[in-house]
């Protein structure tokens, strides 16, 4: 592939693209919050709560971590298709609309049938997932899963869609189409006001995806991506390196959703709404750390799978440190935010209606042990982009697949053993990442090789100035409570904006006293700006 062909598919550029996802996905996971807000009023957490959140996993597997974005179905496409284009300007060749229908043909089928099966034996699965739970619980759990289930062909879909419109640097539509589930959500919720069992929430998120899907349509006929049902699923060497890439990602997301049953396994006997909690401290947690990996890996995967077929191993090294530099670089200020005032946010965003203040500590408590995690999450999900460039799924789902066990042991020792609670569900959450994130970042050595060295030195300078930054937050939140110890919600939004700006007012001349280079080119950019206007 020439380096015209490149610079053509990498624009827009790395970081206006960059810009442009965070912006989306910040306005998307807004949107986001207030949903679950609503939810928190009408529902708490409670035993309708649970009974949604525990049957909306299977589901999710397919809409989220299957067909989202970052998902299998998203990256088979992306790592397949993106060398398979010789131009973004023209309309697919015969040869690749063909492999678009085979490969959606090959997706419904399959999630068809695994959904009749779900929808047939909902209390038996849901009883292996519940298994603290009460009959009520199981059951309620089970028409809900029943309401969910075409959320499984949906998935799928979605995922496929993705891909080719991220391709072709359509990067604002896939990151706003969550935002119609949750709008859905809302409004449903709103009208139905009278709500005892959650039924009207399951059937709102149906009728969300439904919608997801169907406003990305358009854009994949204008395209000239035409769905032609096509079973020629054998001796076709380029679905072979789709199912090839795509079978164990799916694994290793599978095995995600398996760490989350053994999590839902042992929280079932913890205490009612303690699922709940777990669910929305993962929400709280992903709004921010959401926000970056989007918005800086959905445009650096194609470059990647791109750079990969013209084996530039330097130019993967060089957009892999500066990526995960910026992650690294915007992760600690988030890690110090949830440890000083996550508490504050939580009570903040839920204590309505129904959330009370106990639900608010279970939410805070989980996310405290969760935010360990981010450093190397960011790192895990970059490095397992880098796997996929190289049409690499097997290795990302053995390290997962192994981590199984890991995650049954410390669930046992956490909660079993030492009565952790909801901080040990997360704790052996966090720990289980930075095994992940160890291990890939091992083997990927095997394939090029990587310069830790530089990328490493820069997270220590950062993380220096995060602890300088992170005991200046703590003083101010501490004396801040001692003067003002109001409860109510200005402060609390005054108390929590305060120590945002402390926290970069120190963190950022930090990091540019260490000579950190990506807060001086963020300087530099800025000062750029203001000097035009």
């Amino acid at each position: 592939m020439s380096e015209d062909i490149i610079n053509e598919n990498k624009t827009p550029g790395l970081l206006k693209a960059a810009w442009i996802i965070a912006v989306v996905t910040i306005v998307s996971k807004l949107i986001g919050f207030i949903r679950d807000i609503v939810i928190a009023n009408y529902y708490g957490a409670t035993m309708v709560s649970d009974a949604y959140y525990y049957a909306y996993q299977i589901p999710s597997l397919s809409l989220i971590l299957l067909g989202g974005v970052g998902g299998p179905f998203h990256s088979a496409t992306v790592a397949v298709f993106s060398k398979l284009i010789p131009s973004l300007k023209q309309k697919p060749s015969q040869d690749v609309n063909k492999l678009y229908s085979t490969f959606m043909t090959a997706t419904i089928l399959f999630f068809l049938i695994l959904s009749v099966i779900l929808f047939i034996f909902p209390r038996q699965i849901m009883s292996l997932i519940i298994n603290g739970g009460s009959q009520e619980l199981i059951n309620l759990a089970s028409i809900h899963l029943q309401i969910m289930i075409p959320l499984l062909v949906i998935g799928g879909v979605v995922g496929i869609y993705y891909g080719i419109l991220i391709i072709y640097n359509q990067f604002m539509l896939p990151n706003l189409s969550p935002i119609i589930m949750s709008l859905s959500i809302i409004g449903i919720i709103v009208a139905v006001n009278d709500d005892s069992k959650g039924l009207a929430l399951a059937a709102a998120t149906t009728v969300g995806a439904i919608l997801q899907l169907v406003i990305q349509y358009p854009n994949i006929r204008k395209l000239g991506y035409k769905l032609r049902p096509n079973f020629e699923f054998v001796n076709n060497p380029h679905f072979r390196q789709i199912g090839e890439l795509l079978f164990p990602a799916v694994l290793s997301s599978t095995v995600g959703q398996i760490h989350i049953y053994v999590d839902m396994f042992f929280t079932s006997s913890i205490s009612e709404g303690a699922w709940t909690a777990i669910g929305y401290a993962n929400r709280v947690f992903q709004f921010p750390v959401g926000v970056l990996v989007t918005a800086f890996l959905v445009p650096l995967f194609p470059i990647f799978a791109r750079l990969v077929g013209d084996k530039d191993f330097e130019g993967i090294k060089n957009y892999f440190n500066k990526g995960v530099g910026v992650l690294f670089f915007g992760a600690i200020p988030i890690i110090i935010g949830i440890l000083v005032v996550g508490y504050d946010a939580v009570r903040l965003i839920f204590e309505h209606g129904e959330f009370d203040q106990t639900a608010t500590f279970m939410v805070t408590e989980a996310l405290w042990f969760l935010s360990v995690s981010i450093l190397p999450y960011v790192f895990r999900d970059s490095i397992t982009r880098v796997f996929y460039s190289f049409n690499d799924s097997a290795t990302p789902f053995a390290v997962a697949f192994s981590s199984i066990v890991l995650k049954l042991f410390l669930n046992w020792i956490l909660i079993s053993k030492m009565g952790f609670g909801i901080g040990g569900i997360t704790l052996s959450t966090s720990v289980v990442t930075l095994f992940n994130a160890v291990v890939l970042g091992y083997f990927i050595t095997r394939k090029m090789k990587m310069d830790y060295k530089s990328l490493f030195i820069n997270l220590f300078k950062m993380v220096v100035a995060g602890v300088f930054a992170g005991a200046v937050c703590f003083v101010f939140a501490h004396e801040y409570d001692l003067v003002v110890n109001i409860p109510k919600i200005p402060f609390e939004i005054i108390k929590i904006c305060l120590c945002a700006i402390i926290c970069l007012g120190v963190y950022i001349p930090l990091n540019l006293l260490f000579k950190m280079e990506y807060a001086d080119e963020l300087f530099s950019r800025l000062r750029a700006k203001f000097i035009r206007k």
